[in-house]
């Protein structure tokens, strides 16, 4: 599983309209046919969003994304006029793997929690732009699928909830660099098995042999 996050270049709004929402949720939606994956949480913010992504094969979430951030593109220039502008996202996506465990909880949570935590409504459900408000008003979304560890008890107590400063910060680092989020083992295996180690190394130039 993977959490994958993107930005509108120069941090512009990617959803200035309540319609902007809808139509991505569509191109979303669109790509779940045209290049399937599963979607496991979301959440849609004015200026980026969050995923969560269980890809079944390799190369799959790439397909996905690519799609998905082309196509969204595309159709958000026709809208507004602005074709021929320049691109719409800063980059590539970013992504980092999440163990399916507690780990897995921890980082829906953070998604889900995301419109809260930047004081946009007082209860997190009340966002209609994430899978919180989908599943908690729709209760069937057959566009997303089952998680692969149980929910919480009181999810949603557990969503609006205090957060931990350092839980947030290790996430962020994880959102930045790319490493995964899970135990140590986990994480080393992980990030060996994916090319991910320089993910896992400290900022700053290689210590020389004689400044160890």
């Amino acid at each position: 599983m993977f959490h994958v996050f993107n930005r509108a270049v120069r941090r512009q709004r990617l959803f200035p309209k309540e319609a902007d929402y809808l139509a991505f949720e569509n191109v979303m939606r669109d790509a779940l046919v045209r290049q399937p994956t599963r979607l496991l949480s979301y959440c849609l913010m004015p200026t980026h969003w969050h995923m969560i992504l269980w890809p079944r094969h390799d190369g799959e979430l790439s397909e996905f994304l690519r799609w998905l951030t082309v196509t969204h593109t595309q159709r958000w220039h026709a809208r507004h006029g602005t074709a021929g502008t320049g691109p719409l996202y800063q980059g590539r996506f970013k992504s980092f793997p999440i163990q399916a465990d507690n780990h897995f909880l921890t980082v829906c949570r953070y998604v889900e929690r995301n419109a809260l935590r930047a004081n946009l409504v007082e209860h997190a459900e009340e966002w209609r732009w994430s899978s919180l408000w989908q599943r908690e008003q729709n209760r069937k979304v057959d566009w997303l699928d089952a998680w692969p560890v149980r929910r919480r008890p009181k999810w949603l107590t557990y969503v609006n909830g205090a957060e931990a400063e350092a839980e947030v910060a290790a996430l962020r680092g994880c959102v930045k660099r790319g490493n995964p989020y899970g135990h140590e083992a986990w994480t080393v295996a992980t990030a060996k098995a994916l090319g991910l180690e320089s993910s896992m190394r400290p900022y700053g130039r290689p210590r020389k042999p004689s400044e160890a």
